[in-house]
């Protein structure tokens, strides 16, 4: 095990890092393990859970799972991969227990957080980077290979930015420098286009699964990796659908029959119609009147959701 401090404000060229990750869940696990495949080495790990520990024993075969505070310290490199919430306790923590020492490079992968949440480290000596993948994780070997391109939010200051971008290309990942101050709106970005998406697609197949779809995954598939493709590509402009064409009786309907046959996923409806008018609306595919019927219908809905329970809207 190496025992050297990384003091250089570059990684020596060639020489692998001795690497601990304390929070072995699916992100932790695997950012390790591909470290590993780079060259680095692993030599310690910290996981709680029942999880964590088969999560370390399949992609991080022969680490020792330790405390925190001995991970810290047989670590060159740092990687704290614990929820957000609780990063601050862990840093101070570590900090004050004197774990965390001059000239080494620890590394948390929040997206909310920068490198203010990591001063008790920098204060110890530790040089600071904050490295987050945009990337929804199994925590399993699959998410190897889904690393290959993968943006890396990247926050850091002048002395440890090669040093950040030499570890995200280790990893086969891509740099996106995020200012500190912007590093809260980078991650809301991320959480509504991708756990929002997943809330999207299950109420989506639950209503189809309502509708008698003997396989509503399958029924989505191509449309929404086409919907997903063009919006990408083009973004507002890949709107389809009855909001967009103004079709008013349409979203009555639907209203309606969700409301009789699939209550619990009206209120995301009505907040995605509106969202999604108010965008048609701007850019000029709506007609105003159109817009005003469409709207009226929603803001109706919006009052009476808290009231009904299997009564359906009549806006007949």
């Amino acid at each position: 095990m190496s025992t050297m401090s990384v003091r250089s404000q570059e990684r020596p060229s060639g020489r692998p890092l001795s690497v601990g990750v304390i929070g072995a869940g699916r992100v932790g696990a695997v950012l390790a393990a591909r470290l590993r495949e780079a060259g680095h080495e692993v030599v310690a790990a910290a996981g709680e859970s029942d999880a964590s520990r088969e999560r370390a024993a399949a992609l991080l075969p022969g680490v020792p799972l330790l405390k925190p505070s001995a991970v810290a310290r047989a670590s060159e490199l740092l990687l704290l991969t614990v929820p957000d919430d609780m990063l601050p306790n862990v840093v101070r923590v570590l900090a004050d227990s004197g774990a965390i020492r001059e000239g080494q490079v620890v590394a948390h992968t929040s997206g909310r957080h920068g490198l203010a949440v990591l001063a008790p480290a920098t204060a110890a000596g530790a040089r600071a980077i904050a490295l987050h993948p945009a990337m929804t994780f199994t925590g399993t070997e699959v998410d190897l290979g889904r690393l290959a391109g993968c943006v890396f939010g990247l926050t850091a200051g002048a002395g440890e930015r090669e040093l950040a971008e030499q570890l995200v290309a280790e990893i086969g990942g891509t740099p996106m420098w995020v200012p500190e101050e912007m590093r809260t709106l980078y991650h809301a970005g991320l959480a509504h286009g991708a756990n929002h998406l997943v809330t999207l697609v299950s109420e989506a197949m639950e209503m189809l699964t309502a509708a008698g779809a003997a396989d509503p995954a399958g029924t989505l598939r191509p449309l929404l990796q086409a919907a997903l493709d063009n919006a990408l590509a083009n973004g507002d402009a890949a709107l389809t659908g009855p909001i967009v064409r103004g079709d008013v009786r349409t979203v009555a309907a639907h209203l309606d029959d969700i409301a009789a046959k699939a209550p619990d996923t009206l209120p995301t409806y009505v907040a995605m119609a509106r969202a999604t008018l108010d965008r048609a609306v701007t850019d000029g595919r709506v007609l105003p009147i159109q817009a005003r019927k469409i709207a009226r219908l929603l803001d109706d809905v919006a009052w009476a959701a808290p009231r009904r329970t299997t009564n359906p809207v009549n806006h007949q």
